[in-house]
């Protein structure tokens, strides 16, 4: 995650939504007095700094409780989120390179799934100033970056840990219908939110 006191934002991290790439290609336009939290392993030319007491895919709230109100209210918020079904199955391929032979089922029935709607809302409910679709990343950045100042030409210049994800079948042709019930149920909240389809 970042807050850039130099262009007044906070990035909270999401999982499989490009964040590491976001997180790598913004570090080069912050400043020496902002957060910038490590990324493991490192990804050049990623360069963390004055994260003590911050972390990576730290919760919205707890960053607010981290930053106090002033900043908070101040700086613009935004993370990314991206179709459920899509999204899961990409965790699913990161898990099964670090595990090894790790069947879609039994990663399924852990119940650990890749659910960042806590990380980015409260018991109000969404907390951030702008939740970005990974479907139109390049776009939604260029919207953001324009706003806060940020020089973007369409591309992060860094794709990280895409290389998990060998099988690049669609979603769609993935899932047994239990297994997109599955995520539908564990997904409700986003997908009620932004309306999110298996299709």
């Amino acid at each position: 995650m970042i807050v850039s006191h130099r262009h007044r934002f906070i990035f909270v991290k999401t999982r499989k939504t490009a964040g590491t790439s976001i997180e790598v290609f913004l570090s080069q336009v912050c400043g020496p007095d902002d957060v910038v939290t490590p990324i493991l392993p490192h990804v050049e030319p990623h360069r963390p700094r004055n994260h003590d007491g911050f972390y990576n895919h730290m919760p919205a709230a707890e960053i607010r409780r981290r930053v106090g109100p002033d900043v908070w209210r101040s700086y613009f918020k935004f993370c990314v989120e991206r179709n459920p079904w899509d999204k899961t199955l990409s965790f699913y391929h990161m898990q099964n390179v670090r595990e090894g032979g790790l069947s879609f089922d039994a990663f399924l029935g852990r119940g650990e799934l890749p659910v960042d709607y806590p990380g980015y809302s409260d018991d109000a409910g969404v907390i951030v100033d702008r939740v970005l679709r990974y479907e139109q990343l390049a776009t939604d950045l260029g919207e953001v970056f324009a706003r806060l100042g940020i020089p973007f030409h369409g591309s992060l210049g860094v794709k990280a840990k895409s290389e998990y994800r060998t099988d690049r079948r669609p979603y769609r042709a993935v899932y047994t219908a239990e297994q997109a019930e599955t995520v539908r149920r564990a997904f409700a909240r986003e997908i009620a939110l932004h309306g999110y389809r298996f299709e």
